[in-house]
């Protein structure tokens, strides 16, 4: 059945619908010898689809994939780095990191820790990431001095930031210290550093950030052990379809993962 290409990439686990699109605009994909355009389609069982020079063939159509990392500081949530920093793949074993097509869905700047998703299921990584989409994000964080009420309160409410205005926020106040004061903050919108640029402009710079949980999905689940940091863990079956609630046509059954990857 013919598909965008930007579409058959991303459902192959080649990379995400939003880097497949880029992929064609610079050139890089070629269908049926000739190079793609955006929002061309094409059936996988009877067209040539070649990226890099590289065809894609329908047994080359991996299993797709999904992790929990717990990111530790320092390591950078993207695939390669032009700086040569460590990214989350390299805390992956080699046989996962390679030939696989894993990403992170969404990103943890360097300096912050905590859940970040890994997998090789382009649409689902189009879904989560779409802005349409408010998946919920929960993060803990460490503030300096002690936050006050009205502060609390416009949080909650939302500030401007970028000349728009954040939607509302949970932001609850789990500890205090004469100096400093432990938030636990609900986001449903994830813009480039927010609760970092938020706490700046309420003027609490952020010491220390940590997420905690995305969706219903945790670093510390109740009644498990909780995730190390640096370490990754399959997600449960009933994590996947969780995170899939909402997506169109209906999920397939979801594929078993091997003893290999469950370690």
């Amino acid at each position: 059945m013919p598909e965008r290409v930007q579409k058959i990439l991303s459902q192959w686990g080649i990379a995400s619908r939003r880097q497949a699109e880029q992929m064609i605009l610079e050139g890089r994909v070629r269908l049926n010898g000739t190079v793609a355009e955006l929002g061309q389609k094409a059936d996988p069982e009877c067209d040539r689809v070649e990226v890099d020079g590289q065809l894609i063939q329908i047994v080359d159509r991996p299993q797709f994939l999904y992790f929990l990392l717990n990111k530790p500081a320092g390591v950078i949530s993207t695939c390669d780095d032009p700086q040569n920093r460590k990214t989350v793949l390299e805390l992956l074993p080699k046989n996962l990191r390679q030939g696989q097509g894993l990403h992170p869905i969404g990103r943890l700047d360097v300096e912050s820790t905590g859940a970040i998703l890994l997998t090789n299921d382009g649409e689902l990584t189009h879904y989560l990431t779409h802005p349409r989409h408010h998946i919920p994000k929960t993060y803990e964080v460490w503030v300096e001095q002690e936050v006050s009420r009205s502060v609390l309160q416009q949080w909650r409410e939302g500030v401007i930031l970028d000349n728009r205005k954040t939607l509302p926020a949970s932001v609850n106040v789990l500890r205090r210290t004469p100096s400093s004061t432990l938030l636990r903050v609900i986001l449903r919108e994830g813009r480039n550093r927010q609760i970092r640029r938020v706490a700046e402009q309420l003027g609490h710079p952020v010491i220390q950030l940590h997420r905690s949980a995305i969706g219903e999905i945790q670093i510390n689940p109740p009644g498990r052990p909780a995730l190390p940091t640096g370490h990754y863990r399959p997600l449960e079956d009933f994590e996947i379809r969780v995170l899939k609630q909402g997506m169109n046509p209906p999920l397939e059954k979801l594929p078993a993962q091997t003893k290999e990857q469950r370690r």
